[in-house]
């Protein structure tokens, strides 16, 4: 964790401020890196993060069996863990209406007129969820009235270019030369 600032006792609560934030979002151990750059007096405040890879994504074939009765025109579904229920239904609901989703029993999921296709489907994505929780963390640690943002995200490596007015350009370029540097 590095954290750039003409004042020396800034960037101190800075980097306390910082580490207390990803432990209470529960991503420290995810973050590789953490970079700041903060100027009150421009104002600008750029803040550079490098997570570690999330688990692969879990498929709906990972946890239950789907089978379609074209006849009735209904997809049947066989939980086989029931740990990722929640995600499935949540995800039924998004794409196929909550009316079409039917829950008969903890082990099985019926849809009316499936228009979705199902093989291959992402359930939960780590990978995003874990994004979330770090821009979650990012967020926290802006400064209060910093709400012009730019963000960048480059695989791993997520950046915000943050202050309370115009982004200027040569703020876009110190934040594209911290993820270089994180890169390299």
């Amino acid at each position: 964790m590095k954290v750039e600032c003409y004042d020396e006792n800034g960037a101190e609560v800075y980097e306390m401020i910082a580490r207390h934030i990803l432990q209470e979002v529960q991503v420290s151990r995810a973050v590789k890196d953490l970079n700041i750059y903060v100027d009150p007096r421009e104002p600008v405040f750029i803040i550079v993060v490098r997570f570690e890879k999330a688990a692969n994504p879990i498929l709906l074939e990972d946890f239950a069996d789907h089978e379609l009765d074209s006849k009735a025109n209904e997809l049947f579904i066989r939980i086989r863990d029931e740990t990722y229920l929640p995600d499935l239904l949540k995800k039924l609901w998004e794409i196929e209406g909550r009316n079409k989703v039917h829950q008969p029993s903890r082990f099985e999921v019926i849809i009316d007129d499936p228009k979705s296709d199902f093989k291959e489907m992402i359930v939960r994505d780590p990978q995003e969820d874990m994004k979330k929780k770090i821009y979650d963390a990012m967020f926290r640690i802006i400064p209060e009235g910093f709400r012009v943002i730019e963000h960048k995200n480059d695989g791993d490596i997520l950046a915000m270019t943050c202050s309370d007015s115009l982004i200027k350009k040569e703020w876009l370029d110190k934040t594209d030369e911290m993820i270089e540097e994180m890169k390299g």
